[in-house]
């Protein structure tokens, strides 16, 4: 669409023009000698449908008077005002030359009266009243751009909340289906798997017992509870995430003595590393205790050193130690000497949805969701979690506690 363009338009009679100029804020106490010298002066504009008047950042020095018809004010597809028969529109450019703030589009067939500057500063010569008129007239607009920019301001705050509560609600529905997806993972693959293997040699136990000697015998129960303790680590895992999802997990945070409690856990996953040949140490003094709840704390200590175990090879070493942090908490750290992490993996090993797993140094299995509960309980408990971790040079886990005082209790 075009800029407006001067055409012959209804002819309005000097008369009438003079009759719409009183009807105009600006010109309603001005003179009738000087409204006659205006009316004559201005230029008649005949203009259809949804065509532009002007275009913001154009340069046209005149003001315009609705005859008859409607225009838009806009900038693109944002409307900032509407003005209707008798109304007036770029007075500003009468007293200034600046470009225009926004465009102006008809709304029907319109017939609008032009006023250029050049003819109006004749004009404002002979009657400084007119440009009083024209300074309360813009003071008046301006306080009604005010208000509307204070209603746009408000509905902005509003759509920025819409929009974070959608986005909240997007990734909401992502972890929701990240949860259900992984939880059909685990049930049909990671926990049937085991199952199968316990089933599958029981049977030939069952049935085949007596053509087997007794190391065969030995080396098929050994393989029994391998897999019988990995599925029953799993389904405990598995149970307490569940629980945790549906909101059934209770957190009840007492003192605890960490030290008891991560010996009581090197002791339960002793015969795992001793098969590797792996060395278990405990550095945490009997004096560190914390404020937390101990299912989930226990949960952590496990599954966070069973993960250093699975990812350390032979001969190697799993130790755990802990140091103030932040004056109210303790931060404990679970450390190996195993394959470590690729560095583009660090950062997803506590995302549900990354679904990041993969095999110890003696294949042994894993889902990946021990990690994820473990940064679950470690926040519920008001804490935080973290990994460093060097492919090749091992890991160390890092999570913090808050430290007991009898004001935690």
């Amino acid at each position: 669409m075009k800029n407006a363009q001067l055409t012959p338009g209804k002819a309005f009679s000097n008369t009438s023009r003079i009759e719409i100029l009183k009807s105009v804020p600006i010109f309603s106490d001005t003179p009738d000698d000087i409204i006659s010298e205006v009316a004559i002066s201005l230029e008649e504009i005949e203009l259809e449908k949804n065509e532009v008047v002007f275009y913001k950042g154009d340069l046209l020095h005149a003001m315009y008077i609705i005859a008859e018809g409607s225009v838009q004010v806009h900038d693109g597809d944002y409307e900032f005002a509407r003005f209707y028969s008798n109304d007036s529109f770029g007075e500003y450019a009468l007293i200034d030359s600046s470009v225009r703030s926004a465009s102006v589009t008809t709304l029907e067939k319109t017939w609008l009266l032009r006023l250029d500057k050049n003819i109006f500063e004749k004009i404002l010569d002979k009657n400084t009243h007119i440009a009083r008129a024209i300074l309360h007239t813009l003071i008046q607009r301006l306080r009604n751009s005010n208000i509307l920019e204070e209603k746009l301001t408000q509905r902005s705050y509003e759509l920025k909340l819409e929009k974070e509560n959608i986005e909240k609600q997007r990734r909401k529905l992502e972890e929701l289906n990240a949860t259900k997806d992984k939880f059909f993972s685990i049930i049909a693959h990671d926990l049937i798997n085991p199952f199968n293997s316990v089933i599958g040699l029981s049977e030939l136990l069952l049935y085949r017992y007596e053509s087997y000697d007794e190391k065969k015998i030995k080396e098929f129960i050994e393989q029994i509870y391998k897999f019988s303790s990995n599925a029953y680590n799993l389904l405990d895992n598995l149970l307490q995430w569940a629980r945790s999802q549906t909101g059934r997990l209770k957190h009840n945070p007492v003192e605890i003595a960490m030290q008891q409690i991560i010996n009581e856990n090197m002791s339960f996953l002793q015969e795992a590393a001793k098969k590797k040949n792996i060395e278990l140490i405990s550095e945490v003094d009997y004096e560190i205790k914390c404020f937390a709840d101990p299912n989930m704390v226990n949960t952590i200590i496990r599954n966070l050193l069973s993960n250093a175990i699975k990812f350390t090879p032979e001969n190697g070493k799993v130790s755990i130690k802990a140091e103030n942090y932040n004056n109210d908490k303790v931060k404990f750290l679970v450390i190996d000497n195993g394959v470590g992490i690729p560095s583009d993996k660090v950062n997803h090993v506590f995302d549900l949805t990354e679904n990041y797993s993969t095999e110890g140094t003696n294949s042994e299995k894993g889902t990946g969701l021990g990690l994820i509960l473990c940064k679950e309980f470690v926040e519920k408990n008001g804490g935080e979690i973290w990994v460093k971790s060097k492919e090749g040079k091992g890991s160390t886990f890092n999570f913090t506690l808050p430290e007991y005082s009898k004001k935690s209790s």
